[in-house]
């Protein structure tokens, strides 16, 4: 599995709007809508109801937010980079400037973790996210995520 798997251009965004986590996810929404044709709605309420269960802000500036979606049909990705770091209850306390959403169908198992471990391990990695925030163009952002190579689980 690669990110040319989970995600599409259209599906990485530079926002300069969210202030807050409701509003992230809320862009993480109309962002997965445009590049993948599931209602935003569905996409927010599911985001969210994940988040009540505990904040997936893993730390260092990211958040993987992930949710099951009834209807799709394999895992898919929304890349995000704000302009401006938010809270996001990550468990490191810091505030969140890259977000990388996942959804995958409900009856999806092995393809889903193995989807959350590569951009985990990837997001991991210092050097790439210090590329991905020195370059706010989604182009460029596609670009730097497909060309990564994740670290090995340890």
């Amino acid at each position: 599995m690669d990110f040319g798997t989970l995600l599409k251009p259209e599906a990485v965004k530079v926002v300069t709007s969210a202030s807050s986590k409701k509003r992230l996810l809320h862009e993480i929404g109309d962002v997965v809508q445009g590049a993948y044709d599931v209602h935003a709605g569905l996409v927010v309420e599911a985001l969210l109801a994940r988040e009540a269960l505990g904040p997936t802000g893993v730390g260092h500036g990211v958040a993987l937010p992930h949710a099951r979606l009834d209807g799709i049909e394999h895992v898919m990705g929304a890349f995000v980079l704000l302009d401006r770091p938010i809270d996001f209850d990550a468990v490191d306390r810091q505030p969140v400037d890259i977000a990388f959403a996942l959804f995958a169908p409900e009856e999806a198992g092995v393809e889903h973790l193995k989807a959350l471990a590569l951009v985990s391990r990837t997001l991991r990695d210092p050097s790439v996210c210090t590329k991905l925030r020195a370059n706010p163009d989604a182009s460029t952002l596609f670009a730097i995520l497909n060309e990564a190579k994740p670290a090995q689980a340890a």
